[in-house]
């Protein structure tokens, strides 16, 4: 009998066990997995887990679902408030061009997954990879799931501030990868602006731009109405916006 690749026998990337993934959970005891099952193991992993959930009214009831298991990523929005702009990245996306967006060219802050990394060392690897630049003190802004309902992947939240000395490489990603990114310098009123407008429709930049304009680097000071950064007439509009 042939081994499944990915359960019994390494798949193209080396991996057995694919199927043993939360089968040993029991941090909630209203949760009891019952199987789980590969269905698909490309460079990422799709799985089928049945499970019993006890609901809030006591009743149990069996469901099944599936888990796209990517491995977890971090993302970091670079950016310099002396001249008021930010770093970010455009590049093709499929998975939106064929969901109605126009062209699939995404304006997006740099990111990429962990792999073998720790969230630091892959945050300022992507930053060196897509935007040429390498990047000092990183702060951590937040932890979060994107898309928790199918989606395993953890994303790491990153800023942190650079200056036009710290842009030491081209970027543009890597070609082996089949990256092709324009890096682009924007305003930060801009990207503010490109948000509101639809030019920016990336969950993960929208949230690291309005952290930046909230309670980051663009943050108003005592006595200001909008973002650091952003000329009166675009605070007020922001202001009234959030």
């Amino acid at each position: 009998m042939t081994g499944r690749p990915g359960v019994d026998v390494p798949d193209h990337r080396g991996r057995t066990g694919l199927d043993q993934a939360g089968r040993d959970l029991d941090r909630n005891p209203a949760v009891v997995v019952r199987d789980v099952e590969l269905t698909s193991q490309g460079w990422h992993v799709l799985r089928r887990t049945t499970l019993d959930h006890r609901r809030r009214d006591g009743r149990w009831e069996t469901q099944q679902r599936e888990t796209y298991d990517r491995g977890n990523g971090a993302v970091v929005l670079p950016y310099d408030v002396e001249r008021g702009v930010v770093l970010l990245t455009r590049q093709f996306r499929y998975p939106a061009y064929v969901n109605d967006h126009p062209d699939g060219m995404l304006v997006e802050a740099a990111a990429g997954l962990l792999d073998l990394d720790d969230p630091v060392t892959a945050v300022r690897r992507e930053s060196a990879e897509e935007l040429g630049v390498t990047l000092g003190e990183l702060v951590h802004v937040l932890d979060a799931y994107m898309s928790p309902g199918s989606v395993t992947e953890r994303l790491h939240f990153f800023a942190a501030p650079y200056t036009p000395a710290d842009r030491t490489g081209a970027g543009g990603g890597l070609e082996e990868d089949g990256e092709d990114i324009e890096v682009l310098e924007v305003p930060f009123a801009e990207a503010l602006a490109m948000v509101r407008d639809g030019r920016i429709v990336d969950g993960k930049t929208i949230l690291l731009l309005h952290w930046a304009a909230l309670d980051g680097p663009f943050a108003p000071g005592p006595g200001e109405t909008g973002p650091a950064g952003v000329t009166t007439g675009e605070s007020a509009a922001y202001a009234r916006r959030t």
